[in-house]
Order: structure tokens, then sequence, then C-alpha cells
């Protein structure tokens, strides 16, 4: 696949994750340039207690971001645009999720991001620099887990992300992701193969000694499993839309992976 024949993008930010550029209308016009059917626009979620705030939008932005991705509906009748959020899982605020984002405000769907995850304490660890040993990286795969089956999410995103700052693939790396990919086929629910990693790896340095994501033994293991993965651009700039999706694809195409049916994605809100 040329980057050029992606036509689904399910992993799109805006500017107020404070990390990304523009917004709703400036992806909405590069997709159509591209020549793509689907854009879902999945910004970092914020929480009521704007928590991690230094890389979402607040609380308050949540109507401004609604209204923005509603727009572009309106806007652009020839493109799929849906309205989703990249979700951390915090299960006290299971009802923020279920009855907030689904039930008050109607988004298509939601992602789960597991950026931190919760060690055997309770306490939010941060994924890219706590995946270090065998305690943490299990305690990852358990919060993954939990993540799946909570019910809220279509699919889950980087489930590689401990390729971040664990160096080897080993029987560690091994079991935790056994338990996320065996988790994620008994509750059918996706696997993202996220291409902004493969953008990120194409500029790491030489000194860098982590293997980063999309780690291709996980996928392989994958193969294992009748679980269905989706290719995302994970895009922070309109520019990026298309950016090595590639090589994402490549992968899923490499490991024999089905592919979920971009259909399918979003149609919570219209049941």
């Amino acid at each position: 696949m040329q980057d050029s024949e992606y036509k689904h993008n399910f992993h799109t930010h805006t500017f107020r994750c404070k990390h990304a550029q523009g917004d709703a209308v400036d992806y909405c016009e590069m997709a159509l340039k591209l020549g793509m059917a689907t854009l879902g626009f999945s910004d970092h979620t914020p929480l009521p207690d704007d928590r991690w705030i230094q890389a979402r939008m607040n609380y308050t932005q949540l109507d401004d971001y609604v209204e923005a991705v509603f727009r572009a509906q309106l806007e652009y009748p020839d493109l799929r645009v849906l309205l989703g959020m990249e979700c951390e899982y915090v299960p006290k605020f299971h009802a923020f999720y279920e009855d907030e984002l689904f039930g008050e405000r109607h988004f298509d769907y939601l992602v789960g991001g597991p950026h931190f995850f919760t060690d055997d304490y309770g306490e939010w660890q941060g994924t890219y620099n706590g995946t270090v040993d065998r305690k943490s990286l299990l305690d990852y795969a358990r919060y993954v887990c939990e993540m799946i089956e909570s019910g809220l999410f279509d699919f889950i995103a980087h489930p590689d992300l401990f390729g971040n700052c664990y160096a080897d693939w080993d029987q560690h790396t091994e079991a935790a992701s056994k338990a996320i990919l065996q988790t994620a086929y008994e509750c059918d629910v996706g696997l993202e193969i996220n291409a902004l990693g493969c953008r990120k790896i194409a500029k790491k340095k030489a000194s860098n000694p982590y293997p980063m994501y999309p780690w291709l033994p996980f996928w392989e293991l994958a193969s294992d499993y009748d679980v269905k993965v989706i290719v995302n651009s994970d895009a922070h700039r309109p520019k990026d839309l298309q950016a090595l999706t590639s090589e994402a694809e490549a992968i899923r195409e490499r490991c024999n992976l089905e592919a979920m049916n971009p259909d399918m994605i979003g149609r919570r809100a219209a049941n």
C-alpha cells in the first residue's frame, strides 16, 4: 500500500492538546486533498478533575472541541467525519465516558490510549518511561486489559507503547503482550498499528537503545491470536494524515493480521 491509498484515519488530534497543530477544518481540508473517505477526531480527552493537563485540553474546552467537529461534519458532507476521543481509562470516571461523552454529547467512538497505567498501589505511572522491568510490564498489561474489558473503546492505540523504554524482547514482554492479545481477542476490541511511531523510528538517533513502536515482535505474536487491527496515522499535523501509513500497513500485511472494518467504527452512537 502506498501512503496515498490510505483512506480512513481514526486517530487525529487538534491544537487543543497542546502538542498538535490545526483544528478540525484544517484536517478536513487536507483529507479531501488526499482523497480520503473517513476522518475520525480523537483528541486527548480532558477529565473532570483536569489531571494530566500538560498534554490535553482543559475540561472547559470540551464544548469548543465538540462544536468544531460538528461544524466540520456540516461543512464537509463529502467526508465521513466522526467525533471521538483518545482516553486513558480512569475507572472512577467510567460514567463520564459512558454518560457524558456517549450519552449527552453523542460521541461516535472512543479510543483507549494507555499513556499511563496504575501500579499495585493504584499510583499512576507514565508508560513512556515507566515500563522498565517485569513488574511494570505486567502492571501495564493488566491496566490495558482492564481498559479493553471496560467495553468503552473501539480499539486500543499503540498497545506496544512499552517499546519506548524497554530495550529487548524477552519473556516479560512476551507475557505482557500475550495477556493484552488474549483479552483483545476475547472482547473483540481492535488494536492499532500506529504510524506516528513509524515516523518517530525514522527520526530515531543512533544512541537511542529502545526499539520504540510499532514493535515488530508484538505484531508477529499477534498473528497467533484472532485479533483485528487498524492502521492509524495518529496525526498531530494536517500534513501527517497519511505519513508513513504504508509502513504501518506493511506490518499488518507481513504478520497476516485481519484489518478492522472502518465502517463499523462509530456505529455506537447510531444504535
